[in-house]
């Protein structure tokens, strides 16, 4: 396929109908789908060029100078897509993770309304990452747009709110929306003012009619196998009570893992997470080869929320082998300001547990000096944008993670590159 050819609308529509698309090569012949080569854009270099002059700089550019071609590494792990850009979890997000050298991709998993599988982040998110609102279909949301109230002064009394599941509307209604960039306006008296609150450091520019196409869990199995990379699909806790139409949470957990075995996708090739410890002792009791590097996502939201080194022992022991807690809890500033490991991720090594973290270049600015909070325990010591590959550094070299969520998989796929990960 020519690396500049752009997925087109019949494309689109195949995949609505469930399958892979193909797409014409410059002779006008078709062919299945697949990601030509890794092309890192000018962000990574931004980046290093944005540096305090130090040794990893130094290393860097000498590497952004020698290398002409970058490879797909699996420390890279593309976070929804690219959702920096492009409209998370949609066939245009993918494709511009893969395109970027991210060799893990994400499909958050959830249902719909027939118990169908489905990459969303959250179950109940239609209203912020979809067009849902401006549809038919809004009038099955759980709860439909309520504009906001204001007082006599012009001050907020009440945001607008709504909140549309996957679980209010069949797979084929589901299919019929389209992707936006994740974010509301709470100030909002109509819809298209809700809908209009994209961060202003992403982009709205790749939300158009045409393009963030859903995808099924399905759909998601298919077009990474086409790409060549490894899966991590995320079993989303749900915002409905289990069981759900007769679907127990085991029978949801178990779905999501009959799904690669139906295509064929080896226990190796696939990284299973769950925010849920009891879905990863399902797994363990139930379907063991999945199991061996499924991954516990930690929730913490705070230091004192964190797994002390007993807890991180007693993953390990039921059978659990990868622990993936937020940036911030993987890392600490010394004396001097440099970010070093955390107590918890030298007690999580010690327990013999691997490690992958989230998520990078979700926090906008970084020199602004309010960094959110996935770097809260070393905020003292961001200052600048290059400051982001500091952090990846500590990261892979000190702390010894396995990979890196990212909202931007380019930037982490040049890191790997360089230092061969």
């Amino acid at each position: 396929m020519h690396p500049s050819f752009a997925f087109n609308l019949a494309a689109a529509a195949m995949l609505a109908a469930s399958a892979i698309p193909a797409c014409a090569t410059p002779d006008g012949t078709s062919t299945a789908y697949k990601v030509p080569s890794v092309q890192l854009g000018p962000r990574p270099f931004f980046l290093v060029n944005d540096m305090l002059d130090g040794k990893l700089k130094r290393e860097l550019n000498a590497c952004a100078r020698k290398t002409e071609v970058y490879h797909v590494s699996e420390f890279s792990i593309a976070h929804r897509g690219a959702p920096l850009q492009f409209p998370e979890h949609t066939l245009e997000a993918y494709e511009a993770g893969a395109r970027m050298g991210a060799g893990i991709m994400e499909c958050d998993v959830t249902f719909t309304k027939d118990k169908e599988l489905v990459c969303r982040h959250a179950q109940n998110d239609l209203h912020t990452t979809t067009n849902i609102l401006k549809t038919v279909l809004a009038a099955k949301c759980t709860t439909p747009f309520q504009p906001a109230v204001f007082d006599d002064a012009g001050n907020l009394v009440t945001p607008a709110t709504a909140e549309c599941r996957t679980s209010d509307i069949t797979l084929a209604e589901f299919k019929t929306l389209r992707g936006k960039m994740d974010g509301f306006n709470p100030r909002a008296k109509t819809v298209d003012e809700y809908m209009a609150g994209t961060p202003n450091w992403r982009t709205d520019f790749y939300s158009g009619p045409t393009s963030g196409t859903l995808v099924t869990h399905a759909e998601s199995i298919a077009l990474f196998k086409r790409f060549g990379v490894k899966m991590t699909p995320e079993l989303k806790t749900p915002v409905v009570q289990m069981p759900f139409d007769g679907m127990t949470q085991e029978a949801y957990a178990q779905k999501m893992i009959d799904e690669y075995k139906a295509a064929g996708i080896p226990p190796s090739r696939v990284f299973a997470q769950s925010f849920l410890k009891d879905d990863l002792l399902y797994w363990v009791a139930h379907d063991p080869s999945f199991a061996k590097q499924a991954v516990f996502l930690d929730d913490a939201n705070v230091p004192a929320d964190l797994p002390g080194a007993a807890e991180l022992k007693s993953y390990k022991a039921q059978g659990i082998n990868i622990w993936a807690p937020p940036i911030w809890a993987l890392l600490a500033l010394d004396a001097s300001n440099d970010i070093v490991p955390s107590q918890s991720a030298r007690d999580a090594k010690a327990a013999g547990l691997g490690l992958i973290t989230w998520s990078l270049e979700r926090s906008g600015i970084l020199a602004d000096g309010n960094n959110g909070s996935y770097y809260q325990t070393i905020d003292a010591g961001i200052s600048r944008e290059g400051d982001v590959l500091r952090v990846i550094d500590v990261l892979a070299r000190d702390v010894g993670v396995m990979g890196i969520f990212s909202d931007w998989p380019a930037t982490v796929s040049f890191y790997a590159n360089c230092k061969g990960l």
